[in-house]
C-alpha cells in the first residue's frame, strides 16, 4: 500500500511538473527560487509528512514547546504545575526541529538564490520610517508576539492552517487562511501608504 501511495504521489509531481502554466518554473528569472518549484516541493512534503508521521505541518506549537524549556530553566517548579505542560511536557519533537529546519532552509535558500545581503534594514524600509534599527528590531518583536499569540488564538499558524488545513479542504482553515492574507495587505498597505 505505501508504494502504491508513494508511486502516485511522485506520478502526480510529475504531471504537476509537465503542465503548461505559461510559466517554466525551471527558468524562473527572479533572484531567488522559482515560487512555483517551492510550492510544488512544499505539497510533495505536505503529503510525505502526513503519510510518515500522521500529523499536519505546524510550527505555532514550537512557541509554546520553546517557552516550556525556557520556563524549566527559569521556574522549573512553577512550569511544571502548569495545566498545559503537565499535558505537554517540552521535549524535542518533530515541531521544534520542523522550525530549526525553517530557519537552516531559509539560510540556505537566500544563500544559493544570490538573496544574502550584508544590510540590517531593507531600503524600502528606510524610505518610510528612517534608519533606526531599534525601531526596526522593536516592530518587529511586536509583530512576532503578536503573530504568535494569533496562532495560538487560532489554532494555528500560516502552515498549520494555510498549508496543511487546507490541504485537507478544512472550511476554518480556509477561512482563517483568507483572513491572514486580508489582514497581510491591509497592514502592508497601512504601513507603506496611510502612515
Amino acid at each position: 500500500m505505501k508504494q502504491l501511495v508513494i508511486t502516485i504521489i511522485l506520478s502526480l509531481t510529475a504531471l504537476a511538473g509537465a503542465a503548461d502554466f505559461g510559466a517554466d518554473a525551471r527558468n524562473y528569472d527572479g533572484a531567488a527560487w522559482s515560487p512555483y518549484g517551492v510550492g510544488a516541493a512544499i505539497g510533495v512534503l505536505s503529503w510525505l509528512t502526513f503519510y510518515f508521521s500522521d500529523k499536519p505541518i505546524g510550527a505555532s506549537s514550537f512557541y509554546a514547546t520553546l517557552a516550556g524549556f525556557i520556563g524549566k530553566l527559569v521556574a522549573k517548579r512553577h512550569t511544571e504545575s502548569l495545566a498545559y505542560f503537565k499535558t505537554n511536557p517540552p521535549r524535542i519533537d518533530w515541531s521544534l526541529l520542523f522550525v530549526t529546519s525553517i530557519i537552516v532552509g531559509g539560510f540556505i535558500a537566500a544563500w544559493t538564490g544570490g538573496e544574502i545581503r550584508n544590510e540590517w534594514l531593507h531600503p524600502m524600509w528606510v524610505d518610510r520610517f528612517g534608519d533606526s534599527i531599534a525601531l526596526r528590531g522593536l516592530i518587529g518583536f511586536a509583530g512576532g508576539v503578536l503573530m504568535a499569540f494569533g496562532a495560538r488564538l487560532a489554532g494555528g499558524c500560516t502552515s498549520g492552517h494555510g498549508i496543511s488545513g487546507t490541504l485537507q479542504l478544512n472550511v476554518g482553515s480556509w477561512l482563517t487562511a483568507i483572513c491572514m492574507f486580508t489582514a497581510g495587505i491591509a497592514t502592508a498597505m497601512l504601513l507603506y501608504t496611510v502612515l
